[in-house]
């Protein structure tokens, strides 16, 4: 009867090990300001499919995500974050959704310089 108590808890023990084997944890850099962002950010991270949490802190600007990786990642997550309106690393969120947030949710966004690009016009040799 023993052994096989102990059975059963050493396969209950690598069956949560092989769980826990495909949680990866992530950081990284969530443009916000306040509480309000906080629960945005957070909200958008954990409604991907596989993000079981996700903890942004505001004096860092740094999110802290465990998600599954056989089924999300990394960009997803960015994604649905800038979808809300906050750029990060990676994505950069639409004007319209980062114009939809709070005045005091608004931060100062990096610009992305756009390169002139001039036409030179070439004759032909004669």
């Amino acid at each position: 009867m023993k052994t096989r108590i102990l059975s059963i808890v050493t396969l209950f023990m690598f069956g949560v090990m092989a769980v826990s084997a495909s949680n990866k944890t992530e950081n990284f850099k969530v443009y916000g300001n306040c509480e309000m962002c906080k629960a945005r950010i957070e909200k958008a991270a954990k409604s991907v499919d596989g993000v079981s949490v996700a903890d942004w802190n505001a004096e860092t600007k740094m999110i802290a995500l465990t998600f599954d990786d056989s089924k999300t990642d990394v960009n997803k997550v960015q994604q649905a974050i800038a979808k809300v309106g906050h750029d990060t690393d990676m994505h950069k969120a639409t004007d319209e959704a980062y114009n939809k947030i709070a005045d005091c949710c608004k931060y100062e966004r990096v610009k992305t310089e756009t390169k002139k690009v001039e036409k030179l016009k070439v004759e032909p040799l004669k």
